[in-house]
């Protein structure tokens, strides 16, 4: 099954390009010219990433993609952009932006960029059918219970937090590499395949995220390592 893109881009000329050479290379391309005509054929239509320019006339690219996240937080998402500002690359990233990409771009990198993502994550891509029919996984983290086919943190208060695909990536990748030192560099290129300023600055973010839900735990905790890294550690008083 093609993987279905939905492009959106104001830019004829290079809308007519870039979706032509998508469905050239094998993507089912959905191409939308503003913002509001893109949010109503998401809310009917499954996407497996979207490319978004940031400038589009009715409103920008960041606020379409907080209206498509209140619909599915985990969707994945590119932008695109001829704004080359280190404030919008840090707010695209920080609304979790799997990649941020400056016009003008050779084509090729971005097909590159478009297939590393949907190749990181395939493992998670799971129908509703499949869904409904496996067995729940869990994950006992001290006193937090991961279920991750549900991408959600169980915490002592009996509250729970949703985390999104990347968090949700970090933490089980954490916990299985607990209690020793984790370099930044080695975490990117084991998770997302990269190694670059803006995907460190969105680890980052996804760090504090993590520390934020741990603060409702009295076991579990990531510590930082100076430049170099990560500790994430349990408790003893959590192996009984």
């Amino acid at each position: 099954m093609k993987k279905h893109v939905l492009f959106v881009e104001d830019e004829r000329d290079l809308g007519n390009v870039v979706k032509q050479y998508l469905e050239l290379v094998g993507f089912q391309v959905t191409w939308c010219l503003n913002a509001q005509d893109a949010l109503n054929i998401y809310q009917t239509t499954k996407f497996h990433i979207l490319i978004l320019d940031i400038q589009l006339a009715d409103y920008d690219g960041f606020e379409l993609v907080e209206k498509i996240k209140s619909l599915n937080k985990h969707q994945s998402f590119i932008f695109v952009t001829a704004r080359n500002e280190k404030n919008d690359r840090l707010r695209g990233l920080k609304i979790g932006a799997d990649d941020y990409i400056v016009k003008p771009f050779d084509i090729d990198e971005l097909v590159l960029r478009i297939k590393n993502i949907l190749k990181r994550n395939e493992p998670l891509e799971l129908t509703e059918a499949l869904v409904s029919t496996i067995n729940e996984t869990e994950l006992a983290i001290g006193d937090l219970t991961f279920k991750k086919d549900l991408l959600k943190l169980f915490l002592p208060n009996h509250s729970v937090i949703s985390l999104t695909l990347r968090e949700a990536q970090l933490l089980e990748y954490m916990f299985l590499h607990q209690n020793r030192i984790l370099k930044r560099a080695d975490i990117l290129l084991e998770l997302w395949g990269e190694n670059d300023y803006f995907l460190g600055r969105s680890l980052d973010v996804f760090i504090s995220r993590l520390r934020k839900a741990l603060n409702h735990s009295s076991e579990v905790s990531i510590q930082n390592v100076y430049g170099v890294g990560y500790i994430f550690s349990i408790a003893e008083l959590s192996k009984k």
